[in-house]
């Protein structure tokens, strides 16, 4: 029984895939960020070479994963306390400590307690956040004028600028390179954006290409001073049903749980809660 951690991909997956791909709901992030370094290469998120985890039990299954993809935190996926105090232990002893962790509310807490317990850093939640899943798809009767459609190439510009922004106001780091950022998810069709009567772009919203059945749409994205005419609520739900186009029968998203908007206008869509999971920070 234990936890068995490597650089390599093909590893990870060849141990932990069957378990990840069981529950694509609880394990969507790890599932996306490794379809996403599969497909666009070991630094697509940052210089470091990610680290993979699996845990396995006495007889040989396995019962938990967890990745990291520097600058980015520990994330955790599926896994019982034991697995998530065990992984503190072992990131404590070594040197590559991570300052940050997110997950399920009960697994992340876990880790942090024991992790603060080994190495005195405190650690205070930076975001609650709620796991949903698509129902019945139910688009907003009244849609603002325009329509939703892929984002372009020659749209790379724009789109960089609103992910920065967004994880910017999400408190999120930025990925290093945001325009390379911006084109890969552009050129596998990961990107909508809405565009009003007047063929201005309004909105930003991004869907997954499915994996183990399962897309995740995110980010969501309106400027400031075009929010309130409904662009989001609509190209969600045209991101929602571009998703399911694309062969996933899990459609999921995340909310911050300090927005009671998002959270609202997710559910008038169809949207139903599945868990909360929640994002630490260490001193």
């Amino acid at each position: 029984m234990g936890w068995t951690l490597t650089t390599s991909l093909d590893e990870f997956r060849t141990a932990a895939g069957a378990f990840l791909a069981a529950d694509p709901a609880e394990n969507t992030v790890l599932l996306t960020i490794l379809d996403r370094v599969d497909r666009d290469g070991p630094h697509v998120y940052g210089e470091a070479a990610p680290r993979y985890g699996w845990w396995r039990e006495p007889d040989g299954t396995v019962t938990g994963a967890t990745l990291r993809t520097p600058p980015y935190g520990q994330r955790l996926g599926r896994m019982g306390t034991a697995a998530a105090e065990e992984l503190a232990r072992l990131l404590a002893a070594g040197d590559e400590r991570p300052d940050d962790a997110g997950g399920g509310r009960e697994t992340v807490f876990a880790f942090a307690r024991e992790l603060e317990r080994l190495t005195g850093r405190g650690w205070a939640v930076g975001t609650n956040e709620r796991l949903y899943r698509l129902g019945e798809l139910t688009p907003p009767p009244a849609p603002p004028a325009g329509r939703a459609r892929l984002a372009a190439p020659a749209e790379r510009e724009l789109v960089a600028r609103w992910l920065a922004a967004f994880a910017a106001e999400a408190g999120v780091n930025v990925p290093g390179d945001v325009q390379a950022d911006a084109d890969q998810r552009i050129a596998v069709g990961a990107l909508l954006v809405w565009e009003d009567a007047d063929a201005r772009v309004t909105s930003l919203a991004g869907a997954s290409p499915a994996v183990a059945g399962m897309s995740r749409v995110g980010p969501v994205y309106t400027p400031p001073e075009r929010r309130g005419h409904g662009y989001a609520s609509a190209l969600t739900a045209a991101a929602s049903a571009h998703a399911r186009a694309g062969g996933a029968a899990e459609v999921l998203l995340y909310t911050d749980l300090a927005n009671p908007t998002s959270n609202a206008i997710y559910q008038r869509i169809g949207y139903v809660p599945v868990g909360d999971a929640v994002h630490v920070v260490f001193r």
